[in-house]
């Protein structure tokens, strides 16, 4: 078994977030189809690459690396045991030998030093509970010139995907506000906070970009209801309701999404930090 010290994100992720996840797997992927384009186009992978994905789960852009860097492999780490099972059943399907994927905490994992020419992460370097430990040890793992290249949210109020459905769910209730700065979806939200983090950590030349681009609910409004109820900082939300009020809710959450209906399907804007270095 693995060493794990970010408790508290392993219980969720190798549990029922990550049992959420793969309920909605493709869906999900879909949903992050915009962001993981710039991801990739901004880490620039070449054919011998080897490349670290960090917080892989079910292994879209761990697939993705080893599709690029063919001459060279990919591992995937995650917390999960469940996507991790899922992500070597897709790999297995596509015919990739050269891929792996391994169970572990990358605060602490046992990375070889210098092993990485890329480390990469799609919304996965967020959750870190001690993201000093995690970026020192990623730092290590990544060779003399390698890049480290990461996709993360900007604050949850410059988040339409997600600030549009929990208003439509709060039916006028005062809900907490979204953290950011601690371990979650927005825990690197602050760009001059991460910038510090990885300088700190051992990596120069650190860029933060702005990245707007759409996140895609799915193909039509009832889609779209499904997906936003199970996402992790919507699910929730209607537990304290009684029926007449989960119904209020539900209603709301539908009008929300009849308002951004597309060509494409369902679609709300989205801003994300693109997040570039070298070792």
């Amino acid at each position: 078994m693995p060493e794990i010290v970010n408790i508290e994100q392993a219980a969720a992720w190798d549990g029922p977030s990550g049992e959420s996840w793969l309920a909605r797997e493709e869906l999900q992927n879909a949903a992050l189809a915009a962001p993981t384009e710039r991801l990739l186009a901004a880490a620039d992978m070449h054919s011998a690459d080897r490349v670290l994905d960090v917080g892989c789960g079910t292994g879209d852009t761990t697939r993705a690396c080893a599709r690029r860097a063919v001459d060279g492999d990919v591992l995937g780490v995650d917390l999960s045991t469940a996507m991790l099972a899922r992500a070597r059943q897709r790999a297995v399907a596509e015919g990739l030998d050269n891929v792996t994927f391994e169970q572990g905490d990358a605060q602490v994992f046992p990375f070889p030093a210098a092993a990485f020419d890329c480390v990469v992460s799609r919304f996965g370097v967020m959750f870190f509970a001690d993201p000093e430990a995690a970026f020192a040890n990623l730092a290590r793992a990544t060779a003399p010139g390698g890049r480290f290249v990461a996709v993360v949210w900007q604050p949850f109020e410059r988040n339409e995907w997600v600030a549009v459905p929990r208003a439509a769910l709060a039916i006028g209730r005062d809900l907490p506000p979204v953290p950011s700065d601690v371990p979650g979806p927005f825990g690197l939200a602050d760009p001059e906070r991460t910038r510090a983090l990885l300088e700190a950590a051992g990596f120069d030349a650190v860029t933060v970009a702005d990245v707007a681009v759409p996140y895609w609910y799915g193909p039509d409004v009832e889609t779209a209801v499904a997906f936003a109820r199970e996402i992790g900082v919507l699910r929730g939300l209607l537990d304290d309701l009684d029926d007449r009020g989960t119904a209020r809710a539900v209603d709301a959450l539908h009008a929300a999404m009849s308002e951004h209906v597309t060509d494409q399907g369902v679609e709300l804007d989205s801003r994300t930090w693109v997040i570039s270095a070298v070792r």
